[in-house]
């Protein structure tokens, strides 16, 4: 099991543990992962996801799941996430979201 985040693509970063007499010795910092259900109001559709911390307050923050990918550069999402987007995008174009109000 990766852990890594299917949204932003977050995976474990790499650092350097330091004592107090100053000796480094190499470490690594896990992504903070939860598993979780999104919802694409555009869609109507739920997505079981496994995503970041940071990823989930951003989302959050931005206003959900359609406006986070659709806001976000599609250089920094994963693939996952570029198909997610794709399907909105087309919803929105061809008039067939599930939202009243469109974005």
């Amino acid at each position: 099991m990766s852990r890594v985040c299917d949204i932003t693509g977050a995976s474990k970063s790499f650092g350097n543990k330091v004592s107090h007499s100053n000796r480094k010795t190499k470490r690594s910092y896990l992504v903070n992962l939860h598993n979780v259900t999104l919802v694409s109001e555009v869609l109507g559709r739920k997505f079981r996801v496994k995503v970041a911390s940071r990823t989930l307050r951003t989302i959050d923050y931005k206003g959900g799941l359609d406006l986070y990918l659709l806001n976000t550069s599609s250089r920094k999402l994963t693939e996952v996430a570029r198909k997610i987007k794709r399907k909105i995008k087309v919803a929105i174009a061809t008039g067939k979201s599930k939202q009243s109000d469109n974005i």
